[in-house]
């Protein structure tokens, strides 16, 4: 069941008041984070209620998911991939989505890009990299990272926004600092060769349970769900 408007505000409230810490133990700006509400598994109610309180920016695992939940374009909110997504559904995800933040190979790039020509449609892409270098996670390998940025495809209909990294699942948020350092670097990285990167800005790391050391290394955006939605209906 759904949370009501008010238990939801509560949650969000007790959210931002860890962001707000953790912003000010790094001496950051609470504008230079956002907040992903990440709806996987949640009905279209809790959706509406996010919305109800100010919620913009949605993040969804498979595609056929957030067609189901945002297929109408509604103002004012984006809707984030954060799942792998399979060539199969590349079309259905550009056509809902506004941002993939899980491109970790250049023949993704290459067949998103012939979709959104096709779509007439420009959407931003964020590359995931594997910092926890976790078998059972996707990404671009550490020790691949420099030569896979050395020669992208041309992809004029696609904003290269940002990375993206998923913490290592230890219980310790601690354990995700080294990676998540290491998505930072990366970025700066990317952002002094400019051109195609010049607006690579983003880094999307943190979730409910580690938000905290990901805010401190940088992150720009952090992935939310139970902690505002509550448990998930699987």
């Amino acid at each position: 069941m759904s949370l009501s408007l008010e238990e939801m505000r509560v949650r969000l409230k007790a959210l931002r008041a860890r962001i707000e810490a953790a912003c000010v133990e790094c001496s950051r700006s609470l504008k230079s984070v956002k907040i992903i509400w990440v709806s996987k598994f949640q009905s279209k109610e809790a959706v509406e209620t996010a919305i109800l309180l100010g919620a913009q920016e949605f993040g969804e695992n498979r595609v056929q998911e957030a067609v189901e939940k945002f297929g109408t374009p509604r103002a004012g909110i984006r809707v984030h991939i954060i799942g792998p997504v399979q060539s199969n559904k590349l079309r259905k995800a550009a056509s809902v989505a506004d941002v993939i933040q899980t491109v970790a190979d250049k023949e993704t790039l290459v067949k998103l890009e012939a979709v959104c020509a096709e779509l007439n449609k420009k959407i931003d892409v964020m590359f995931q990299i594997n910092t926890s270098e976790e078998d059972t996670k996707s990404g671009i390998a550490m020790n691949e990272v420099s030569a896979f940025f050395e020669d992208l495809p041309e992809t004029p209909h696609l904003c290269f926004r940002g990375l993206m990294t998923i913490g290592k699942n230890t219980g310790n948020p601690e354990d995700s600092r080294a990676g998540f350092a290491f998505l930072r670097r990366t970025r700066a990285a990317l952002q002094k060769r400019g051109g195609v990167f010049t607006d690579c800005t983003e880094l999307s790391m943190g979730m409910t349970d580690d938000l905290e050391v990901a805010i401190e290394e940088g992150a720009t955006m952090i992935r939310v769900g139970t902690a505002l939605f509550g448990s998930r209906g699987y």
